[in-house]
């Protein structure tokens, strides 16, 4: 199993408390981004969104390109991952932008391609925000173009929404990023099998999971396509000495007291196509994070986890709070168990 972060680019993760003591700042993004490198995490998944989908509309976030960038003059080892989102972008620039990072990280860099969902955010900001299964086909046209550019010494692509003549491009990328992608759509997931090369889940029940991994799997299958990289999923850890400790840590974070925080829960539920009914407990914390479980000690959750290898999963993307001092637990007290009961 491997294990990454997401970076708290929002100030947390916890929409029912107001602080987390994790400033949405550089430099406390840039600390817990080296200090995840130094206990062992491999990955850094770097959100993109204008708005503060987890505190509020009106509170700070950082912008996902600029930060991953910065980050990699300022790591050694660990993947950074960034969001993209095609409705927001120009696919040339994007892989532009992606070759020079690569470069600038000794090829560290990949992305999560995600189509959209929030039509608010949209509207404030100028993104393209269409039908559901319309935004999926022009994800697809903006990966081809990605690939195309960073492949080909000249590229021609005529496309529904991208049109390039005779372009150049270089430096290619010292190694092609690898795109993540999650979907749970019809649509969403012919793209994905189709179009990229891992797959990421929100969080889920084992079931739920294996479920998921099977029918991706399928789907490579039936288009003669390699098997996908690995397959991912975003969890949130509560870990503490006693089971006692870690219930009454998911019952203070859990507790709503405001609504302030949940400015995208309605065009989270209603322009996504989902496989789960997302109740608003499980909306109090990003990604489903609490779907997983992986709450109690850490002899609990290094089983847990293990339940999860099994069904096929390869990685982790972990949210905490406050992010620097849970990750640093979990680095200690649960990865090591986890590779002994591997064994």
């Amino acid at each position: 199993m491997e294990y990454g972060i997401w970076l708290p680019i929002f100030g947390g993760w916890l929409r029912n408390v107001e602080n987390e003591q994790m400033p949405p700042t550089f430099e406390y993004a840039k600390q817990v981004a080296q200090r995840a490198e130094d206990l062992g995490f491999s990955k850094i998944l770097v959100a993109e969104l204008y708005l503060n989908d987890i505190k509020g509309i009106e509170e700070n976030v950082l912008e996902a390109w600029t930060t991953s960038a910065a980050l990699a003059a300022v790591t050694n080892e660990i993947e950074l991952m960034s969001a993209v989102r095609p409705a927001y972008h120009n696919p040339a620039v994007v892989a532009k932008m992606a070759a020079n990072i690569s470069e600038i990280s000794g090829g560290r860099f990949t992305l999560n391609v995600v189509s959209a969902w929030w039509e608010e955010e949209a509207r404030q900001y100028g993104g393209l925000f269409t039908t559901h299964d319309e935004r999926y086909a022009r994800t697809e046209e903006f990966v081809n173009v990605l690939k195309g550019l960073w492949t080909e010494p000249t590229f021609n692509y005529k496309g529904k929404f991208y049109h390039l003549q005779n372009a150049k491009f270089a430096p290619k990328p010292q190694k092609l990023p690898t795109l993540y992608a999650g979907g749970e759509s019809e649509q969403g997931k012919s793209t994905i099998a189709s179009h990229c090369d891992a797959y990421v889940m929100h969080g889920g029940t084992v079931d739920e999971v294996k479920v998921k991994i099977d029918e991706m799997k399928e789907r490579r299958i039936a288009l003669g396509k390699e098997p996908f990289e690995s397959f991912g999923m975003a969890a949130y850890v509560i870990c503490r000495d006693t089971e006692e400790e870690a219930q009454a840590e998911l019952a203070r974070i859990t507790k709503v007291a405001s609504l302030e925080g949940y400015a995208g829960y309605q065009d989270f539920t209603t322009k996504s196509e989902l496989e789960q009914k997302v109740a608003l407990q499980d909306y109090s914390v990003s990604n489903r994070g609490l779907r997983p479980h992986l709450i109690g000690t850490p002899e609990q959750i290094a089983n847990q986890i293990l339940a999860y290898q099994h069904v096929g999963v390869d990685f982790l993307l972990l949210q905490s709070s406050p992010q620097l001092e849970e990750m640093e637990r979990f680095a200690k007290q649960v990865m090591p168990l986890v590779q002994q009961k591997s064994r």
